[in-house]
């Protein structure tokens, strides 16, 4: 049952992101499903015992790149998809108790939870990045091809 409430929720999380940043209609169901699907790869890892670092560089990772197959597919910029994507793995809950610490003088909770908020937001970008670091290789040895041909 933990699995659905996931899956709904993260769902719902992305596809509310998308209308309040006015993304087109046809495609909230799609940045719905994005977000979902990376959250879905997160909370496994997670719960399997992978680090939430890696976890995030990996689910970010799948975000971009189905946001890249998305893109394509329904000629849409990727940003449309890749942002609701995202949303449900920002550590916004983290940062919020890091700073609640901060304020309390538990500075040594605070540090250690910030340090992790910290992780997890540049694992985000690392994933994003290196996914698009791979679609341009592979787009690259494509027009070679092509030109070769």
């Amino acid at each position: 049952m933990t699995l659905v409430a996931q899956l709904i929720t993260s769902f719902i999380a992305s596809t509310g992101f998308g209308v309040m940043f006015n993304a087109p209609k046809p495609s909230l169901l799609k940045g719905g499903f994005v977000g979902m699907t990376g959250w879905v790869i997160y909370y496994l890892m997670e719960q399997s015992g992978i680090d939430a670092v890696i976890a995030t560089v990996t689910a970010s990772f799948f975000i971009a790149v189905i946001s890249q197959i998305f893109a394509k597919v329904y000629r849409t910029p990727v940003i449309i998809f890749s942002v609701a994507g995202i949303i449900p793995l920002v550590p916004g809950g983290l940062a919020y108790d890091a700073m609640r610490n901060f304020v309390q003088n538990d500075y040594n909770t605070a540090i250690n939870l910030a340090a992790k908020a910290f992780m997890i937001s540049g694992s985000i970008a690392v994933g994003l990045v290196f996914s698009e670091v791979i679609n341009q290789i592979i787009r690259n040895a494509t027009m070679i091809r092509q030109e070769k041909q």
